[in-house]
């Protein structure tokens, strides 16, 4: 909706000639009663079309103590109680003087007055009566007060009293979350898919820890399938006995090239038999259908699955070798990545928990066995179909194994409420799994959050493994570490570092610089990443923000001969650039709470880039070290000494690192 001038529109109402009659005749009562409660709902329209972006950012012990003192002026002026729904307070518009403004119109049936006029009375009221309004002024139904500089004062000491300001820590009794995130395959390593998965999991774990809940962070790793009996087949048939060790390969690399060759076979294959098969006569898509069936390579790589389910020794041991494999690959990346799980769980040890939860559910009636002796759930009563839960040979489906997964973490965790992390094209599994784990009695079944994010496209389109479009993950944060050393060599931000400062920088900006880049983007939106926008020092890019950082530590030290009091006179001088910054600060609290309601990494993302802009305009306006006063240096270190400590804690809720010299 539009950013209205609600002024000028209720100026336009109040001159205009449906009123003109009413103004010149107390007989036409209605007319006035109609305006002011056009006032009203156009108020209601408008300010609330547009209330994310009016919310407010005072500090609530300001704000609680102006309602207060909002309510007893009404009460003193009109002898009425207003309702707590009639008090109405936001930021104030950047056109007028001021921080807080009282909506008044909603007041207009107590007071039976003008806006303007309520709106003045009010005012000179709180100013004589509120210590934390130093000033006012009424425009129309709006009265815009000016807060003290002692209010100002108190606000920034309790912000410098708390290292942690704005996250709330969990008590022993707080609620117990889970989050998954990552579920890779064991048949090639991960990729910038996987990496958004595992960004957006570490992250929305942080946020809920800062909106005091407790956190188990977990993963869950398909490690069995035919994808996986693929990869061994292809590793027997042409591997030569090779091994990370003799390869110089990451494990999850090594696997990830078998599982290519046996596509490479498979594919010559079935080449080889589809024109076999239309030489004989049949049309071509038969003739593929059948060849894809009847390729040695697939009916091998069925019969070692099938040895696998009968836990052939064999097959097991070459299985269990070549996963240990890929989970060291595995580790390095998510070291590298600056990620971790509190529990991880495998599918080779949920699926048959599936399948005995699924059968206990049958023997209870919730679920049916067709002729073919397959088990199926009917959803038919949700709006939806009927599930597939046991193919007709007793296998299990990924709706199976999930159930099993959640059938261990429940044992494992008290659980109260179970956050999925998976890609949108998986939104219609985790409707059915709600409404399945609601069946068999899982509390927190039907609240279950799928956490459903959209994809990432690269500039040439989206990601294929078969097109060889998909972009490893180690390959990417290695190009990024790369990348951020060239640019910040060629900025000349290295000098009089040590080559070890340099190399460990260039890390956490590149990183930063990833990280920052995916994480800013809303979750639910696809995506599209291209690596060389992401590394800029100016910008909504991660560098922009760590260097903003790393320049006001450089203030700090500078200023060590300083002696910061931990808490400033309440007459120290406040002028209105830095109390925007110290509501600015002060708003992480809430920008922190409403990011956990909307599981929103990237709204800690925006905030971060907002206060960076607004501490470096200030920067540019005035001087820290070289203030005019010894209180107006103090102040302004205070302030920049809070800024660096909320990016640094809003930073760390993405898993993004800050350095202390950039």
């Amino acid at each position: 909706m539009k950013n209205y001038n609600f002024f000028q529109l209720c100026t336009c109402l109040w001159n205009s000639p449906l009123l003109a009659l009413g103004k010149k005749n107390i007989k036409n009562s209605f007319y006035i009663l109609f305006c002011a409660r056009l006032f009203v709902t156009l108020h209601l329209i408008i300010y609330k079309g547009v209330k994310t972006k009016q919310k407010s950012i005072i500090n609530m012990d300001i704000e609680t103590k102006i309602l207060e003192a909002v309510k007893a002026a009404v009460k003193a002026l009109y002898g009425v109680d207003a309702a707590d729904g009639m008090l109405q307070i936001q930021k104030t518009k950047k056109e007028f003087e001021g921080s807080l403004t009282l909506v008044v119109f909603p007041l207009l049936k107590i007071s039976r007055k003008k806006p303007v006029d309520t709106a003045q009375e009010i005012g000179e009221w709180l100013k004589a009566n509120c210590s934390a309004v130093a000033g006012f002024n009424a425009v129309a139904g709006f009265l815009n007060l000016v807060i003290a500089p002692s209010a100002w004062i108190g606000l920034l000491n309790s912000i410098n009293a708390d290292d942690s300001f704005g996250m709330k820590k969990a008590g022993e009794d707080a609620p117990l979350v889970m989050i998954e995130y990552s579920s890779p395959n064991t048949n090639k390593p991960l990729h910038l898919g996987h990496v958004r998965n595992n960004l957006l999991g570490w992250s929305l774990a942080k946020i809920m820890e800062a909106n005091g809940n407790r956190v188990v962070k977990t993963n869950i790793v398909n490690d069995r399938g035919i994808h996986i009996c693929k990869s061994m087949l292809a590793w027997l048939k042409y591997g030569n006995g090779e091994t990370p060790e003799s390869s110089g390969k990451k494990g999850d690399h090594l696997i990830g090239d078998y599982y290519v060759a046996f596509d490479k076979h498979y594919r010559e294959e079935v080449a080889q038999l589809k024109a076999q098969y239309t030489a004989e006569g049949m049309d071509e898509d038969a003739a593929e259908k059948k060849a894809k069936e009847e390729a040695p390579l697939i009916k091998e790589a069925h019969d070692m699955l099938v040895k696998w389910e009968n836990n052939d020794p064999e097959v097991r041991a070459l299985w269990e070798k070549m996963n240990n494999w890929v989970y060291a690959g595995f580790d390095e990346t998510y070291k590298a990545l600056g990620v971790g799980f509190d529990k991880i769980y495998y599918e080779s040890q949920t699926y048959l928990k599936g399948k005995a939860k699924v059968e206990e559910g049958l023997a209870k009636g919730l679920f049916e066995r067709h002729d073919d002796n397959s088990v199926w759930a009917d959803l038919t009563n949700e709006g939806l179909d009927q599930k597939l839960l046991l193919r007709s040979d007793g296998t299990s489906v990924y709706m199976t194994q999930d159930i099993g997964t959640a059938e261990m973490r429940f044992k494992d965790f008290p659980i109260d409420k179970m956050i999925y992390v998976v890609g949108n094209e998986q939104n219609y599994h985790f409707q059915v799994l709600s409404i399945l784990l609601d069946r068999l009695g899982f509390e927190w079944g039907k609240g279950l959050v799928h956490f459903s994010y959209g994809m990432v496209e690269l500039p040439n389109g989206k990601m294929k493994s078969r097109e060889g479009t998909v972009v490893d993950a180690d390959d990417l944060m290695q190009l990024m570490v790369s990348d951020a050393r060239k640019t910040s060599d060629e900025l000349g931000k290295f000098a009089d570092m040590t080559e070890e400062e340099r190399g460990e920088i260039a890390r956490v900006v590149g990183m930063g610089a990833l990280k920052y880049f995916i994480l800013k983007v809303d979750a639910r939106k696809n995506m599209l990443f291209n690596p060389e926008e992401s590394i800029d020092f100016n910008g909504n890019t991660g560098p922009f923000i760590q260097y903003t950082y790393a320049r006001i530590r450089s203030i700090m030290r500078k200023a060590e001969g300083i002696a910061l009091p931990d808490t400033l006179a309440d007459n120290m001088p406040v002028n209105e650039k830095e109390s925007d910054l110290i509501q600015k600060i002060n708003a992480f609290g809430a920008a922190v709470a409403q990011a956990g309601k909307d599981y929103s990494p990237s709204g800690i993302a925006n905030y971060c880039y907002e206060l960076t802009k607004e501490f470096n305009q200030f920067y540019h306006d005035y001087s820290i070290l070289n203030a005019d006063t010894e209180e107006e240096k103090i102040v302004r270190l205070t302030i920049a000494k809070n800024v660096a400590k909320t990016i640094k804690n809003g930073m760390a809720l993405l898993g993004i690192e800050v350095p202390e010299r950039m």
